[in-house]
């Protein structure tokens, strides 16, 4: 029986005489420290209100690195929900989308379920991040699921799959990152639109500290002034990238054992050589 890195072992279910693995969850030590209302935004789109009412599907929208997949986790385990997080990609096939057949050890062929179809059996919630990078082709075979529906259907395995009253969705997107114009029968499916924009100063510096709590308040000061004087210019670096200068800034300092020089040269390298030299104008 095969195992994840956390020692889960692989669970099998059976459907109509076929036999099919399910994926593992994904657990990440994920929380949630920016606006409180994209948060209410998105568990607001998953209630349910009546017998008669489903969730909806909802879209987060903002550029990359704002913390969409985080909050999207953040929101499941807010409901207690397992978590499938689905990396869409221009090359993604619907049977990845679906169950994809595998050769087994003895030569036959064993059926896999992707994260999206776990998490509709066992009533989990799936995120499928930079979902504007999938063909239309990979869309289609999500239309019957993300309306009242509420099924796919895979040719590979032959199989109709209804998702559990339980199952939960929502897709990221970037703003500036679309390989590929949705249709427009998906896009009416995938509401509402949930923008992130860039975190105020004092979320973001909590947002670094929450991220960073190894890492000395004054990396974290002058992180987050670059950050929000860019923000005030509209550039498009975001917390991750604060994220990665703070870290890699400390870890020089730490290699330098002793250092009494002024450590707003350290930082000032760390933008450097995280974001290139057009990012200078904006550090002290």
């Amino acid at each position: 029986m095969r195992k994840d890195n956390m020692g889960e072992e692989e669970s099998r279910i059976v459907i109509q005489s076929i036999e099919i693995a399910l994926a593992f969850p994904d657990k990440f030590d994920f929380q949630w420290v920016g606006q409180r209302d994209v948060l209410d935004q998105l568990l607001a789109a998953w209630l349910v209100i009546d017998e008669e009412d489903i969730p909806l599907n909802p879209r987060l929208i903002g550029k990359p690195g704002v913390g969409k997949t985080t909050l999207a986790y953040a929101a499941a385990k807010k409901l207690e929900k397992q978590v499938y997080i689905f990396q869409c990609t221009m090359d993604t096939r619907p049977e990845d989308l679906l169950i994809t057949p595998v050769v087994d050890q003895g030569g036959g062929i064993r059926y896999v379920a992707s994260p999206l179809v776990t998490a509709m059996i066992r009533g989990g919630v799936c995120i499928l991040d930079e979902a504007n990078r999938m063909t239309e082709k990979s869309w289609a075979s999500l239309a019957p699921l993300l309306d009242t529906r509420r099924y796919i259907e895979s040719i590979v395995a032959g199989l109709k799959i209804s998702a559990s009253p339980e199952f939960r969705i929502c897709v990221t997107m970037n703003e500036d990152a679309s390989t590929f114009e949705i249709p427009e029968y998906i896009h009416s499916r995938l509401q509402p639109q949930i923008y992130l924009d860039f975190p105020e100063e004092e979320e973001e510096r909590r947002i670094l500290q929450e991220n960073l709590p190894f890492v000395q308040e004054q990396i974290l000061n002058y992180v987050v002034s670059f950050l929000q004087r860019a923000h005030a210019s509209h550039e498009s670096y975001t917390v991750r990238d604060g994220i990665n200068i703070a870290r890699y800034a400390a870890k020089r300092l730490a290699a330098l054992p002793g250092f009494s020089g002024n450590i707003n040269n350290i930082l000032r390298q760390a933008v450097a050589m995280t974001l290139g030299d057009e990012a200078l104008p904006y550090v002290d």
